[in-house]
């Protein structure tokens, strides 16, 4: 496959540890018997995607911050049932020390890798997309992302929910014909519905197709809450009180749900490394954490 040297292929870079940590066996460990399945996992999945999607620029995006303090202002239990002891996130702990090798390893290969302080890899996501030259394929396990699709730039989601060997290209069909509603109203139609995995409750009563009903119809959450506050619309009287009923949540929670098109990203070269930045930082992590096969193979589609 030819590469596009505009293309930008944008990694949710926790998101992929996480299920490469959950889908290759703790046995799989470095030589002295530290755990690295997240490791060896994250960096297959990169050869994976770098080979059969043949981008001309790559970003390892990362979360700076887990639980961004302007998202926990607006929806307190945003992501409150993760918070570790230590007001941390939950992390298993043979995952926690494999973090930082992960980062040794991606700036060693001379992959981009960003996170931007006070914002999730979700931002940082959302603005390299708004950035961006040409087509943008952002690969993630996470639904939001959906409000980048757009067909006409094109920006794509390569949806993981089926491992990544079996991704789902999400395109403006594939989300109209799942959720009832094109990308770019995808926020608006998540602030109704909720999303119990990042504790947002929606409006209670408010399913995925009444919330598909109601974005067609107002054509945006901000028309629907307008027509609520005027008594316009001609809502039935049992979906007004629930919209009411829900109405401080609903001005609240699109500064959750929508990613930032701003963050204060570095300027930095894109561009797939065509060598590592620092060979001698790769060989001997690649001893110390007996990744040798895992990195020629990484090698060899960068």
């Amino acid at each position: 496959m030819t590469t596009d040297p505009q293309k930008l292929l944008l990694l949710d870079t926790p998101s992929l540890y996480f299920r490469a940590f959950y889908g290759v066996p703790e046995s799989v460990t470095a030589p002295d018997g530290m755990p690295v399945n997240a490791v060896r996992g994250l960096i297959d999945m990169i050869a994976m995607l770098v080979r059969e999607h043949s981008p001309g620029e790559l970003v390892a995006c990362m979360d700076a911050d887990w639980r961004p303090a302007f998202r926990v202002a607006a929806i307190p239990s945003y992501k409150a049932h993760r918070l570790a002891a230590d007001g941390g996130e939950e992390v298993p702990d043979t995952l926690a020390p494999q973090v930082p090798v992960i980062e040794r390893v991606l700036d060693a290969a001379g992959i981009a890798r960003v996170g931007v302080p006070g914002y999730e890899a979700d931002d940082v996501m959302g603005t390299f997309t708004a950035r961006a030259r040409g087509p943008v394929d952002i690969v993630t396990g996470d639904r939001d992302m959906f409000q980048l699709v757009d067909d006409a730039r094109p920006v794509r989601v390569l949806y993981t929910a089926r491992g990544v060997k079996n991704l789902q290209i999400v395109d403006e069909a594939a989300v109209s014909a799942r959720y009832g509603v094109p990308g770019r109203s995808y926020a608006d139609f998540a602030v109704l519905r909720g999303d119990p995995s990042d504790g947002l409750p929606g409006v209670a009563g408010i399913g995925d197709k009444t919330a598909a009903a109601l974005i067609t119809r107002f054509g945006s959450l901000e028309a629907l809450v307008t027509a609520l506050d005027d008594g316009a619309g001609d809502l039935p009287a049992g979906q007004r009180a629930k919209l009411a009923a829900a109405r401080d949540y609903l001005r609240a929670a699109p500064a959750v749900v929508r990613v930032a098109h701003d963050a204060p990203v570095p300027e930095l070269d894109l561009s797939l490394p065509a060598a590592p930045r620092d060979p001698e930082a790769l060989d001997a992590l690649a001893e110390r954490y007996g990744l040798r096969g895992p990195l020629k193979r990484l090698s060899a589609v960068l």
